[in-house]
């Protein structure tokens, strides 16, 4: 198949490359690198940032990455992004008149909104992938959630108009089937983990004889660092670990980071806590390979991907009962389960793991089984697809029910012009 990806606020580049690990970043390029694998055409079209970006670049086998030129080529936040999407479509629409794709995958609802409107006119079929819901994050961040006022409102309007909705886990698709997206458009299909480059086996970093524990996640509030360091008061001997934000060197600079070694200081844990700063994609597994425990406690999470490469590295982890860790972590088998926000009750598990080191071991090695078999990017891979071509036959079959044939039939009126028609569901896989 011809498949295009619409990734419109973040590049792959940086991911296939193995410089970049911002999450949607990895999930774009790994997941186009999977359906390249199996023999599918995929270009993944993303906003040009620079002026010195060639239009195309091949990124791997049967993988084009295609620059789009809307708003000015620089950086910019994804909420003054939003603005550009029209141009985005607009420049979709055009360029898939001219070859069209078989299926359009969205990722994020930017991009959402930018493939929608390419495709509208033209009949092919869109599924969609949110990542992370605004109406989860509001109910969590609350006052300082930055997003747009407008992202609940449309990320319901798009999760009804695509074909079918990749929900990233179980919670995920509840959460949106209370905003009345029907069951049967929705399916659950994970992020993964790249079971190559995370594996049990290869370099550890240096570390000394303190138990040591690992949290991988960037400091703001919402992602259980502080209950982190909370619970590290009523852990003896542990060194924390702290890996994420901005480079190591400009630290300082951050607001949230001066704010949890102030409470590090305060709560008398500094001398055992190490801030690492940002690490890199490709130093990351020798980093979760020193590590006794991950410890990653948010406050909701919707793919759990630091927990996904811990359990491929053969590390058991510790994290949030929320959202994908509920998923992937099996609670008393390659890892454990806590309420989110109960330091006490965190700092009591990870003491009675760090006494138990056969247990220990046995989560290790079921961990690593777990993301092996289950997470694996060509599964998820095959799961996408699964959902593409249940989304083409419901397509096809609608089609030949109403007499029409090929792309852009189902919309063509008496007069050979365009117009938005109801889209099929697919059924959830």
């Amino acid at each position: 198949m011809k498949i295009a990806v619409v990734s419109a606020h973040v590049s792959p580049l940086a991911a296939l490359s193995g410089a970049g690990n911002n999450g949607q970043r990895v999930h774009a390029a790994e997941l186009a690198k999977a359906l390249g694998r199996r023999g599918h055409h995929v270009t993944v079209y993303t906003r040009r940032d620079s002026a010195t970006l060639p239009h195309r670049v091949s990124a791997g086998p049967g993988v084009t990455v295609e620059h789009v030129p809307a708003g000015p080529p620089q950086p910019m936040p994804m909420e003054k992004q939003l603005r550009y999407m029209p141009e985005f479509g607009a420049y979709l629409a055009d360029r898939w008149l001219r070859e069209l794709p078989d299926v359009v995958h969205a990722q994020f609802w930017t991009s959402g909104m930018a493939a929608l409107a390419g495709a509208r006119n033209l009949g092919i079929p869109v599924t969609q992938n949110f990542q992370s819901l605004g109406v989860v994050e509001r109910r969590h961040r609350g006052a300082s959630d930055a997003n747009p006022a407008a992202r609940i409102r449309l990320e319901v309007a798009i999760a009804r108009d695509a074909d079918a909705v990749l929900a990233t886990c179980s919670d995920q698709m509840s959460e949106l089937a209370m905003l009345g997206i029907p069951r049967q458009s929705i399916s659950v299909v994970p992020s993964g983990v790249d079971t190559d480059q995370f594996t049990p086996d290869g370099p550890a970093a240096r570390r000394g004889k303190s138990p040591r524990l690992l949290s991988v996640a960037r400091p703001v509030k919402h992602k259980g660092l502080e209950e982190t360091l909370r619970a590290l008061t009523a852990i003896p001997d542990a060194e924390l670990v702290i890996a994420g934000g901005p480079p190591k060197a400009q630290l300082r600079n951050d607001r949230e980071y001066r704010r949890l070694a102030k409470l590090a200081t305060s709560l008398g844990v500094m001398n055992r806590v190490k801030f690492c700063g940002r690490v890199g994609h490709r130093d990351m597994p020798a980093l979760l390979r020193s590590a006794d425990l991950l410890i990653n406690v948010p406050w909701y999470e919707p793919c759990g991907r630091a927990a996904l490469e811990a359990m491929a590295c053969g590390t058991p982890v510790v994290a949030s009962a929320v959202g994908g860790h509920n998923d992937s972590v099996v609670d008393g088998s390659t890892g454990v389960l806590v309420p989110p926000q109960e330091p006490d009750v965190l700092a009591r598990k990870v003491r009675d793991l760090l006494n138990s080191p056969m247990l220990l071991q046995g989560y290790g090695i079921a961990a690593a089984d777990r993301a092996r078999s289950r997470y694996s990017w060509d599964r998820i891979g095959q799961e996408t697809l699964a959902v593409h071509q249940q989304v083409l036959r419901a397509r096809n079959g609608h089609n030949s029910h109403n007499g029409h044939n090929g792309h852009g039939a189902r919309n063509a009126g008496r007069n050979g012009h365009t117009s938005p028609q109801p889209r099929q569901s697919a059924p959830a896989s």
